[in-house]
């Protein structure tokens, strides 16, 4: 039995770490020593930061904003937005994640 426990302990802590990352990761980051959230990069400051140009910003921008709207869309549902509801709050969602 204790042969379990020191196996099942570290990958319990795995998936601990694991799914406190993913919720790190969506609502933010924190800076400094304050522990205030900054929101996530728009899909514009990340392809800035790349410095991508022409085909390879166009790409980005496009799957930028397709991965934002199923993230968006996603919420949504989370929400139970429905009709015009749904509409206007994934029209910001998509506009903030873009940063367009």
């Amino acid at each position: 039995m204790k042969l379990v426990h020191k196996v099942l302990a570290p990958a319990s802590l795995l998936v601990c770490v694991a799914v406190a990352y993913g919720a790190f990761a969506q609502t933010g980051t924190t800076t400094g020593t304050t522990g205030a959230t900054t929101a996530p990069a728009t899909c514009k400051a990340q392809a800035t930061g790349k410095k991508l140009a022409g085909a390879a910003l166009t790409s980005f921008m496009t799957k930028c904003e397709k991965d934002a709207t199923a993230a968006c869309d996603k919420t949504a549902a989370d929400k139970k937005l429905a009709g015009a509801a749904k509409t206007s709050f994934t029209k910001k969602c998509v506009s903030d994640a873009t940063g367009s």
